[in-house]
């Protein structure tokens, strides 16, 4: 079924932004491997490696870590203050909310209902005999494909690209950022703010609601 036209689209970043988390991280803490990974995460981040490798090789750290791991890792997800108040907003003014993440899906199937997400797209972990595999299952969502998504959720949704924001703090939302009409650097690396439309200081992304058409 075709999604219902909203007056314009709102399109955020998970880790770091729609959470204060970074998902990978925390399960990579389940491997013993936190630290490792974490440095990875803030290379990639910047742009200072390509995120495709970047996650493949951070995923690969991953193996063998059980899937009831999972219900840990939910367990100390922490939405970002402002979260329910900026969807509600978007909502009472006729948009909707969109999260696309280089994260994964394991997790976000989860959160991004519990906080009223519309639409969410992410990277899945393949699994082996009730364990990572240390693979990711299909194409990888990184930069353009942040940008893909944004695109596709407009035009599904009757929403011009001048009407969409897109919201992120990594280097991976750079190109979803240019795309939309309005590209907000929320809690973001410094080459993220030096492009960004706007930059969000504090780590509320309530202070976003006045942005909204």
């Amino acid at each position: 079924m075709p999604a219902a036209p909203v007056r314009f689209l709102v399109v955020l970043d998970a880790d770091s932004t729609l959470i204060r988390n970074e998902v990978i991280e925390l399960i990579a803490d389940e491997a013993g491997r936190g630290p490792e990974v974490a440095a990875a995460t803030e290379a990639a981040m910047r742009g200072e490696v390509d995120f495709a490798t970047s996650l493949r090789s951070r995923v690969e750290v991953l193996a063998g870590v059980p899937v009831t791991a999972f219900a840990r890792v939910l367990a100390r997800i922490e939405p970002t203050p402002g979260v329910h108040e900026l969807i509600d907003a978007v909502h009472d003014r006729g948009g909707a909310v969109g999260v696309v993440s280089g994260g994964f899906h394991e997790i976000l199937d989860t959160i991004a209902p519990r906080l009223g997400v519309d639409v969410w797209r992410a990277n899945r972990l393949a699994t082996a005999d009730e364990a990572l595999s240390g693979l990711v299952d299909g194409d990888i969502v990184d930069a353009a494909g942040k940008a893909q998504a944004l695109g596709e959720w407009a035009a599904e949704r009757g929403v011009a690209l001048s009407r969409t924001i897109a919201i992120g703090d990594g280097a991976n939302d750079l190109l979803m950022m240019a795309a939309a009409g309005l590209g907000v650097a929320f809690n973001a690396k410094p080459a993220v703010r030096a492009q960004a439309d706007v930059v969000v200081g504090p780590v509320d992304l309530s202070e976003i609601i006045p942005l909204l058409p």
